[in-house]
């Protein structure tokens, strides 16, 4: 749990700031996560995912500058709650599911994604299968859901991600040429696509709110 990794081409030795624009580029995952906390009043889940999101730019702030096995918890915990909760919030409010078939839905992610892992992992290595496993969960429900506002929201979101992705597995591929390497693009595109994930989430929310009174005026 201590001992120290080089998993990123822009970390040459270990000390604490051998990765600065890796570790400092974690402020986007902050700053997404103020942007879209006033959208989040009075919705409960919209707003235990932007705390989520503040906890993944500390939890990547950590790896990247500790290097460590506990760090990696710390870096990838904050990320697997963002991941359950979205999409536990998902099924029961974008596919209106109960609540008890929603939380079946999202712990059916680990199955799915170590699936997914298990045939994908020759091509898209170490934790890489994961993350794609995810976007193609994303684009699954988009595409559900592609007559509505929501559905297109989460298209864009999943595009996002593919190249944030891209950006990811990049990272050892130009480290000759880039010293700093690709890593840090992933940091600032993923605080985009999470922070947008949440908007979405919200307006959707907010639309269903209003849906009644829309009604009945």
């Amino acid at each position: 749990m201590f001992e120290q990794v080089i998993a990123y081409c822009e970390r040459t030795d270990f000390s604490y700031w051998a990765e600065p624009i890796n570790a400092l580029t974690n402020i986007a995952f902050v700053l997404a996560a103020l942007h879209v906390w006033p959208q989040t009043r009075g919705l409960v889940l919209a707003r235990a995912m932007a705390v989520i999101l503040a906890m993944i730019g500390l939890g990547s702030f950590l790896w990247h500058t500790h290097a460590t096995g506990w760090a990696s918890l710390a870096d990838v915990l904050p990320i697997l709650m963002f991941i359950l909760v979205y999409i536990y919030a998902a099924t029961r409010d974008y596919l209106g599911a109960p609540a008890v078939v929603a939380a079946i839905v999202a712990l059916g992610f680990f199955p799915y994604a170590f699936g997914f892992h298990a045939v994908f992992s020759g091509v898209l290595p170490g934790a890489n299968a994961l993350y794609a496993s995810v976007a193609v969960l994303i684009f699954a429900y988009g595409l559900w859901l592609i007559r509505s506002d929501t559905g297109r929201g989460l298209l864009i979101g999943a595009a996002i991600l593919c190249l944030s992705l891209g950006f990811r597995m990049a990272d050892e591929v130009v480290c000759a040429r880039l010293p700093i390497g690709t890593h840090f693009m992933w940091h600032i595109l993923n605080g985009i696509m999470l922070g947008w994930m949440i908007l979405v989430y919200c307006r959707h929310a907010r639309a269903g709110a209003l849906a009644p009174r829309a009604a009945s005026g």
